[in-house]
């Protein structure tokens, strides 16, 4: 067993090999304060032939003994991966997948799992560090190591790795992969930072990054380990020459034209040709012939952007597509956008509801509920394809996180807006950056649903083409550019700073310079994206009348009980009587939702009544519960009943009760007293107009006389022998 460790961030991290599964091809236990995690790393012995890219499959999974819970549900274990689990295996995916060569296509599997958890340090940012060290350890040829670590901020101040407890008093959190160079990969939000300060959290982290790195080349120099050789089919000259005389300067052609159907479809009747040219000499060549035309495409694409600053649609470098934006498309939603710049096209909209909509996360460390959540839906049709209709995918999660990232700090606290908020983006047409249309969208479906957000934020992704000497940042970029370039670099924002960020390489690093330039233009075009967004609507609409109207109240908690009632009897009541839903918190905050505002605002008055101690003077609608020889009985609220004197029933003389009213008589009273032992007297004639010429009636007699008549005396004190 080997064993290494240094102190980072405000604790010890230890990297471990050979104690547990020593049959992986390379295994580690990573811990981190008293948070574990393990990982193995495993390939097969032969490479698929039938593929055209490597199949990598990354899996982080949180056990629920870690966090010394038992997993609800019928079969109590653990089931399908959560979104978290997901998310943190993308985390982990793309900044290892880079550093695989070329050409290996050997199924490889990284499984990490969390073993404990001590509820502060957090495993996800472990997993990349794990991942690195495993593989380093393995055979399998790998061109690492990497390392990552989170960055909050409090008080203007960085902090590596903070703890749960410190995050949460963070306003940016990004965590941030890299190798000694640079950093290759980045995700985060940040409370509206600037472009400064982001690369300066950047540097930040790779500082922390460099010391994880050799850390790992410590521990690996303690082994003796061999990397497999890939074998790599020998090029096929003859085909190659052949394939490149007949595109001739085709490609050329192709790649200039701005429209992507018609681009696609010449592309398609070129490869057709060639391949029906060329059936007869390499009638098994197929794929081959595929492949060559792809990386001519590749280098024809590149070289001319690099030479000529011209890119397939036409525009510079920094030009924006141009952006249609319509607000309020749908009436009947709370609200919606169609957010349209060039070929992508995000349909967005915006559900308000009440408490009971919050989203319940049950995960290793604690439970929470989420009161604003977003769904990012990307069919097939949106790319004009057929494809399968199942469960959401990874990349469907991925990308509605970062689009709900970099909304959230927008929103308007829930006490000044007290709805639940679920946005949901679907994708119509996809031609780049579908995620960052989806954050436009989604700024503007806010409002047209009357949320009163900070302002607009606008999202933008950022590509990159370089031959190591030459490069071109490129804005807005398409989905070819995406493909054939080496950097997808998504930076969201409002006009004050960011709000959101990732970054995405499929080279093994690049520069702080270039990465600051690449910042710098982001901030320009996001401006651009922004001033549109505005001209098309500035101020949130007023809430759709199809919308809940939410009401809330705050109310001791000892008086939960009482507003629940025995079996929920008087909060089922109320609802029941105003058709209204409502939610009560542990600390006491009511929450009322309904269409109807009346019914809502009957509703908190009857929460008032049963919650709040009364107060003299307050009127109530009651309900008559009993009549006695001296009064009624009237329940003003679920659960809670006071006294109306016969004195007090009406302005004349009553001679029996049941000359006024009977049992479950709808009743209108008055609070004229509270006695010293919180006993309620109601007045009904105090509601009543007084009649003409009206005379005091004679005093009945007092209460407690009424409330003791026909008891039997008590006995005296006095014995007697």
């Amino acid at each position: 067993m080997i064993e290494k460790s240094i102190q980072i961030g405000g604790s010890t991290l230890i990297i471990e090999t050979g104690r547990i599964a020593r049959q992986s091809n390379g295994s580690v236990l990573v811990t981190y304060g008293e948070t574990t995690i393990h990982v193995a790393v495993n390939s097969a012995k032969e490479a698929r032939e039938d593929i055209n890219f490597f199949p990598l499959q990354v899996e982080y999974r949180e056990k629920h003994y870690a966090g010394r819970k038992i997993p609800g549900g019928f079969f109590k274990r653990e089931a399908r991966p959560s979104e978290h689990e997901i998310l943190t295996s993308r985390l982990t995916d793309r900044p290892i997948r880079p550093l695989f060569p070329k050409g290996f296509k050997n199924e490889t599997q990284v499984m990490i799992t969390v073993l404990q958890s001590d509820g502060e340090n957090m495993a996800d940012v472990l997993a990349g560090v794990g991942a690195s060290a495993a593989l380093s350890l393995s055979t399998i040829p790998w061109n690492g190591p990497i390392a990552s670590v989170r960055v909050g901020r409090k008080n203007g101040d960085f902090i590596l790795n903070p703890t749960r407890t410190e995050l949460s008093e963070c306003d940016l959190d990004l965590i941030v992969s890299g190798n000694e160079e640079t950093v290759v990969m980045v995700e985060g939000e940040a409370d509206e930072a600037s472009e400064k300060e982001i690369l300066d959290a950047l540097k930040f982290a790779h500082l922390g990054i460099k010391k994880l790195v050799d850390l790992q080349k410590d521990l690996v120099s303690e082994l003796s380990v061999e990397k497999d050789q890939i074998v790599l089919p020998d090029e096929n000259e003859p085909l190659n020459e052949a394939v490149t005389k007949l595109l001739d300067k085709k490609i050329d052609d192709i790649v200039k034209i701005i429209d992507k159907k018609e681009r696609a479809g010449e592309k398609d009747n070129l490869v057709k040709s060639v391949l029906e040219s060329l059936e007869e000499e390499f009638p098994e060549d197929e794929k081959a012939i595929n492949s060559i035309i792809e990386d001519h495409f590749k280098l024809k694409f590149r070289e001319q952007v690099l030479s000529t600053g011209n890119r397939s649609d036409g525009r510079a470098t920094t030009e924006i597509r141009p952006i249609a934006i319509e607000p309020d498309i749908l009436k009947r939603t709370h609200g919606s956008a169609l957010f349209t710049r060039g070929e992508t096209q995000a349909l967005v909209v915006t559900t308000l509801g009440s408490k009971r909509d919050e989203q319940i996360i049950d995960n290793m460390d604690e439970d929470y509920k989420k009161s604003f959540y977003l769904h990012y839906n990307f069919p097939p049709y949106c790319v004009g394809e057929t494809g399968r209709i199942g469960f959401t995918g990874r990349r469907e999660i991925g990308h509605g996180n970062l689009a709900q990232r970099a909304i959230k700090p927008i929103l308007p606290h829930y006490d000044d807006f007290p709805y639940t908020i679920r946005i949901v983006s679907e994708i119509m047409e996809s031609n780049g950056s579908s995620s960052m249309a989806s954050v436009c969208g989604g700024s503007i479906a806010l409002m047209s649903a009357g949320a009163t957000i900070k302002g607009h934020v606008a999202g933008i992704a950022m590509g990159l083409i370089t031959d190591g000497e030459r490069h071109a940042i490129l804005s807005d970029i398409l989905g070819m550019e995406d493909h054939l370039g080496d950097m997808d670099f998504k930076v969201a924002g409002t006009q004050e700073g960011i709000t959101a960020i990732q970054l995405d390489l499929k080279i093994e690093g690049i520069s702080f310079e270039l990465m600051e330039k690449a910042l710098q233009q982001a901030h320009e075009g996001r401006k651009h994206i922004l001033s549109k967004m505005e001209e098309a609507i500035s101020e949130p609409n007023e809430i759709s009348e199809y919308a809940p109207r939410i009401l809330s109240l705050q109310i001791k908690p000892k008086k939960i009980g009482e507003l629940i009632g025995p079996g929920g009897k008087n909060i089922k009541k109320i609802i029941e009587d105003t058709e209204c839903d409502i939610n009560v918190d542990d600390d006491g905050m009511v929450t009322i939702s309904g269409i109807n505002i009346d019914k809502c605002n009957e509703a908190l008055e009857l929460v008032k009544a049963i919650a709040i101690e009364p107060e003299v003077g307050q009127e109530f609608d009651g309900t008559v519960t009993r009549l006695m020889t001296f009064g009624a009985f009237v329940e003003y609220a679920p659960g809670r009943e006071g006294l109306v004197h016969i004195s007090e029933m009406d302005w004349k003389r009553v001679e029996k009760v049941e000359d006024v009213c009977k049992s479950g008589d709808p009743m209108k009273i008055k609070l004229i007293k509270i006695d010293d032992q919180g006993r309620l007297d109601f007045s009904r004639k105090a509601l009543i107009p007084k009649p003409e010429g009206y005379k005091e009636p004679p005093k009945r007699s007092h209460r407690n006389d009424d409330r003791n008549r026909g008891r039997k005396k008590p006995f005296s004190k006095k014995r007697r022998f």
